[in-house]
């Protein structure tokens, strides 16, 4: 069983017992004096976390604006106070797990202990070419990922030292280490069984966006998804010994999963739907005019800011 950090808590699995937490996941595309103000007009709002996506460049923005996640994030928690920020999500595509075990650390200091590491396996898409590497199959990049979640949590509790099939690490020091302890959080994007048992033994929070391999047709099927995900973890949660309250679980609304934006009666039927399955967060895109699938209602997002959660 992972070591928890502080700020996890153990957070009751059954429904009703706590407030459900939102997030707003925000894309690097605008200039730092606007990006600024909407990270401190979502805090002041009371969301309770502010994440970033973190990409080399993204689908349709690829030849727009974008900019580079750590330095934009650290930006963001010097000029805010009390939200969680967290990186929604850093991939193997992207960094070696020592880069990454460092840039977490320092991340968590420059937020005063705000800072939550949102990790997932990485796609086929352009940050896997980048640096001229041929693209994965699936079973490498669920290898590939385990292993580097392994090293990341391994050398932010203070291992220095790792020999594996995809990564080495000689005497990679992580100085003076987290401000949150034992480590900060870390958040696991899983969508398939060995995913979701390795989110189960490492992660505090369990980020999931249904079955990646197995899009979901129907808002009903992405739900179906979400239970039947909950249910495995539970299981394996049993199996290991861990409490399952003690693991977060976080559904994240994709760009393509629009169905609970288009109404806030839609996200609260949506919302309450996933509670009883166990889920106690969920983390939307904040708008933007400029984009089809993400131009919802001016109004929503502080809409649901106002919303009282306790479902």
């Amino acid at each position: 069983m992972t070591s928890q950090s502080t700020s996890s808590g153990n957070y009751p699995h059954q429904p009703g017992q706590r407030p459900l937490e939102l997030g707003v996941v925000v894309m690097p595309i605008n200039n730092w004096t606007d990006t600024l103000q909407r990270a401190q007009q979502i805090e002041a709002m009371g969301f309770d976390h502010y994440w970033l996506y973190d990409h080399h460049s993204w689908r349709h923005y690829r030849d727009q604006t974008w900019h580079s996640t750590v330095p934009w994030l650290a930006a963001v928690a010097a000029g805010t106070s009390s939200i969680g920020i967290g990186t929604m999500v850093s991939s193997p595509n992207m960094r070696h797990p020592a880069t990454m075990a460092k840039d977490a650390m320092t991340l968590d200091h420059l937020s005063d202990g705000r800072f939550i590491l949102g990790l997932g396996a990485g796609t086929t898409g352009f940050d896997a070419t980048v640096f001229g590497d041929d693209p994965l199959d699936a079973r490498q990049r669920a290898d590939r990922f385990i292993e580097y979640t392994d090293v990341v949590d391994r050398m932010l509790t203070g291992e220095t030292d790792h020999t594996g099939t995809w990564y080495t690490v000689n005497e990679g020091r992580i100085v003076p280490g987290c401000v949150q302890q034992p480590r900060l959080p870390l958040a696991i994007a899983a969508g398939g069984p060995r995913t979701l048992k390795m989110a189960t033994e490492k992660a505090d929070i369990l980020i999931t966006l249904g079955i990646p391999s197995q899009p979901a047709e129907t808002l009903d099927d992405f739900i179906a998804q979400l239970s039947s995900q909950a249910e495995s973890v539970d299981q394996h949660c049993a199996i290991i010994g861990r409490e399952p309250g003690s693991l977060r679980r976080l559904a994240f609304l994709s760009a393509g999963r629009s169905e609970p934006m288009q109404s806030f009666d839609a996200f609260v039927d949506f919302a309450g739907r996933i509670q009883k399955l166990g889920y106690d967060s969920i983390v939307v895109h904040d708008r933007v005019a400029t984009d089809p699938a993400l131009n919802f209602d001016p109004g929503l997002i502080g809409q649901l800011s106002e919303w009282d959660r306790t479902l």
